[in-house]
């Protein structure tokens, strides 16, 4: 029987890789009572949310930021469901053009909710439209060039902005100072992830003791999408290499076969760290010149690799450029010589 591989060029352990839609809607809470985790801001969305529906009136705009992979676009349909309203979907790069915001704004109805992920990669031409569409509900939209242009108001439903975004620092401040509340999402600890992982293994009717539970989040890196997409995979092991239920001992020989260790590191994180360590004596050392050395863009090492890095210790991010830690160090089983720079085997 063929050993079951993950996929080539495939990482369980991106977080922004998401399961496919049908999958992932299966395992989407639609109340706040099911949404684990996160309370500080689940607790400010039920107090507008009760407020709005005791006023009768449209929830304010909202800001989610926060590493990917969280609970962003889970929040934002959590908001419909609890409102009784329709979400509609888009993202930051989709809106290339006024003539696209446009038309996304005169297709709302009264009280929808309109998610626009990554907002903060949304063009600032485009982004100017938004302002008097959040503030006045309407949209001025020019017609024709030259001596025949002319402005056509477009007025627009009342509706809610649900924006999400991993960089908030890239958003401006015209735009961030619009939303009426602006929460942040941060890691989940074991307990939370815990529970996530019991409850999709309920909805799969999956098989799973208490130590396989443990063993999942504890490699999760903190992340509910990571803890789905691991769980996919440890079923089809168990199923293929055992009687189909999840041990620690089988979602163990499952995650070290993906290349995931005990921290929820995979082969990407510990190859940033050694080539810091080993090519650039610890660091400090330029993002850019980190891309170049392990083959992928800033931008996926900066909002996938780092923060989970960083916020396990495993990595520092100066002025001066990113330094592997001496818990960085022991991860990767190297020790710094603090007195001539040089890395020995632990």
């Amino acid at each position: 029987m063929n050993s079951p591989e993950p996929q080539k060029g495939t990482r369980l352990t991106d977080p922004s890789m998401k399961p496919e839609d049908e999958a992932e809607a299966v395992l989407r809470p639609l109340k706040f009572s099911d949404f684990t985790g996160q309370n500080k801001t689940k607790e400010r969305l039920e107090i507008i949310v009760g407020a709005a529906r005791g006023r009768g009136d449209v929830l304010n705009h909202v800001l989610i930021s926060g590493p990917p992979g969280l609970g962003k676009t889970t929040l934002a349909y959590v908001l419909g469901s609890e409102l009784n309203t329709q979400v509609r979907s888009t993202s930051g790069p989709v809106i290339e053009k006024p003539g696209d915001l446009a038309g996304m704004l005169t297709n709302l109805e009264e009280g929808n909710i309109l998610f626009i992920d990554e907002i903060h990669r949304i063009p600032k031409t485009v982004e100017e439209y938004l302002y008097s569409a959040m503030e006045d509900f309407h949209i001025d939209i020019m017609l024709d060039q030259g001596p025949n242009a002319r402005s056509v108001r477009l007025n627009i439903p009342r509706f809610t902005l649900v924006g999400a975004t991993t960089r908030l620092g890239l958003l401006t401040a015209p735009l961030r100072s619009r939303f009426t509340l602006q929460t942040r999402l941060d890691y989940y600890g074991k307990e939370d992830l815990r529970a996530i992982v019991r409850r999709t293994c309920r909805i799969l009717d999956i098989a799973i003791d208490v130590e396989g539970e443990e063993e999942v989040a504890g490699r999760a890196r903190g992340t509910p999408r990571i803890a789905n997409n691991l769980i996919y995979f440890i079923r089809d092991y168990a199923q293929q290499r055992a009687n189909g239920k999840i041990t620690r001992s089988i979602a163990s020989s499952a995650l070290e076969l993906l290349e995931i260790d005990r921290h929820g590191l995979d082969e990407m994180d510990k190859r940033i760290l050694r080539i810091i360590a080993e090519n650039y004596g610890g660091g400090p050392v330029g993002l850019g010149t980190v891309a170049i050395a392990v083959g992928e863009e800033e931008h996926t090492l900066e909002e996938v690799n780092e923060p989970f890095l960083i916020q396990e210790g495993f990595l520092q991010r100066t002025p001066q450029g990113r330094i592997v830690t001496p818990r960085g160090f022991e991860v990767i089983g190297l020790k710094r010589n603090s007195t001539d720079n040089q890395m020995e085997l632990i």
